[in-house]
């Protein structure tokens, strides 16, 4: 497949030459925030498995508990209601934080925002570093929370806006890159104290995370507010200089004029149909809305939905009950394998497209769920061939799901909404995913695990996940465009005249004619392309 245009049409840094490295180097170090959503996701995995940590948050494992394999550690286990509140807690809290990311986000910015998560977030890492009991741990889990998802909801919207649209994609794939990087990061330390004796064990692995802050933080402080945030508060000196400092050109220049005068003519269109609300996000308009709101929460449901997460939550857990002599070192190895796959989405997106890649990633985690599900249940656990095939499998499963479902995701969400809505919109499709990421981990315990009250799938969960890839596939087929190489403006141009199904073309025709939103008819099709075509 050919690869994507160099720079045509409108956006920021549209026409700018490829060179002007340092506004990609601002918009990708925001993407560092990801660190703290995926650390703090990883981490839990493996210290709910922790000697000190269960004696001090778990329950004594009764005689016939004892005498399972691998039910016990140190005569302490935790109890499934416990671990289910304990893991997904922090997910509530991530919901309700990345809901608040839109008015964040439209009354101090994008960039302040940002801070602003980074002191909440600490909050709740000092709650949990210090805790000695379940309720403050709890507690900290719903701060760290809250902040994480201000950050998932602040920083794709900040990289959208402000990278050069040739490059937006894999941009934006940085930040679930620094989020492998935060999960990796998290098995590593994880790993290296488990071993210890005392509340170090799992302090150590909570109390780095102040670390990524303090750095987010600090890198905030040097970045430039996002241009279209500012224009949209009628700050056109600040959106010029800020837009200068990302595109290299100088703030008089007539191309940034022109990305300037395209920002204001979206935002003009939007607002000549009123204020904003929640509501205008599911109104049934020509440029399609609902349609976009919708794609963008279900594409983070569905992301949820592939059961990514259960890995990443339970995998330590899952692994020791398979079989596995040392699950903290699979965990590590799994997200070995999800961290550098994830290189080759972030390449792959603007040469193959998301659309794309997304199908192929849904095709590949389908029959990869499936076979784990088929070896799962037709091997014993001590089985050393069968196992390192589960192992196999769970691997090419991941490797899917980073180049393809993991990145672009939030590529989607960060680019297919007008400006007018795009706080309000993207926070609902983030709250989607953290939504669907607290009912995984909510119900995953009670699925799982084995004992009263529980379903005891385990193994068998992955016949779930297959079903729910295939569901995820259907979805982007029938809902999802190509929107590869489009300025933010032009995918409004895209969603009024073309259909999922047919956008590839109509794509093409946009940047064949470097259409501009303040162009007159702009719809470009077939016979009247030519006499359509710029002079």
């Amino acid at each position: 497949m050919p690869g994507g245009p160099a720079a045509f049409g409108s956006g920021l840094g549209a026409n700018a030459p490829k060179n002007k490295a340092a506004g990609i180097a601002m918009t990708a170090f925001a993407a560092f925030g990801g660190i703290l959503f995926g650390y703090d996701t990883g981490t839990i995995s493996g210290i709910q498995e922790m000697g000190d940590f269960l004696r001090l948050f778990g329950s004594l494992c009764t005689a016939a508990q004892n005498a399972i394999p691998d039910t016990c550690t140190d005569g302490y286990y935790l109890p499934s209601k416990r671990s289910s509140l304990i893991v997904s807690i922090l997910s509530a809290g991530t919901f309700f934080g990345s809901l608040f990311g839109a008015p964040v986000a439209d009354i101090i910015g994008r960039r302040y925002g940002i801070q602003l998560a980074c002191i909440v977030f600490s909050l709740g890492i000092a709650l949990q570093t210090g805790a000695s009991n379940l309720a403050t741990f709890v507690v900290g889990r719903v701060f760290a929370g809250f902040g994480v998802g201000l950050v998932s909801t602040l920083i794709p919207m900040y990289q959208s806006e402000c990278s050069p649209k040739w490059i937006r994609g894999a941009v934006v794939a940085g930040y679930q890159w620094a989020v492998t990087i935060g999960l990796l990061l998290a098995s590593v330390i994880n790993n290296s104290t488990k071993n210890r004796d005392s509340h170090a064990a799992w302090r150590i692995p909570i109390s780095v995370q102040f670390i990524w802050a303090f750095i987010l933080f600090v890198g905030m402080i040097f970045l430039p507010e996002s241009p279209r945030y500012l224009v949209k508060k009628g700050r056109e000196a600040e959106a010029a200089k800020a837009m200068s400092r990302l595109t290299g050109y100088s703030p008089t220049d007539p191309e940034l004029e022109l990305e300037l005068n395209d920002i204001r003519l979206g935002l003009e269109e939007e607002k000549a149909a009123g204020s904003s609300s929640y509501l205008d996000c599911f109104r049934f308009t020509d440029n399609k809305i609902c349609l976009r709101t919708l794609s963008g929460i279900f594409i983070q449901a569905w992301q949820q939905l592939t059961g990514i997460n259960f890995i990443f939550y339970y995998g330590t857990t899952f692994f020791k009950n398979s079989g596995i002599s040392n699950p903290f070192l699979v965990s590590v190895a799994t997200n070995i394998v999800n961290v550098f796959m994830t290189l080759p989405g972030m390449w792959g997106v603007e040469r193959f497209g998301r659309r794309s890649l997304l199908l192929w990633g849904a095709a590949v985690m389908t029959i990869c769920e499936f076979l784990v599900a088929i070896v799962g249940v037709t091997i014993s656990v001590h089985n050393k061939a069968g196992q390192q095939a589960l192992i196999a499998l769970v691997c090419i499963y991941i490797a899917a799901f980073a180049s393809t479902w993991g990145p672009i995701a939030w590529i989607v969400v960060g680019e297919i909404y007008p400006l007018n809505v795009r706080a309000k919109a993207i926070s609902m499709s983030v709250a989607s995913n953290w939504l669907w990421n607290w009912a995984i981990a909510y119900a995953t315990p009670y699925l799982v695990n084995s004992g009263a009250g529980n379903a005891n799938l385990q193994v068998k969960v992955f016949f779930i996940w297959g079903s729910t890839c295939l569901g995820a596939g259907i979805f982007t087929y029938f809902c999802i465009p190509e929107t590869k190489g489009l300025s933010l403006e032009q995918i409004d141009l895209l969603y009024q005249h073309s259909t999922p199904l047919s956008s590839a073309a109509y794509r093409r025709e946009l940047i064949a004619n470097d259409v501009h939103l303040g162009d007159a008819n702009v719809k470009v099709h077939g016979d009247d392309k030519a006499s359509e075509e710029k002079v």
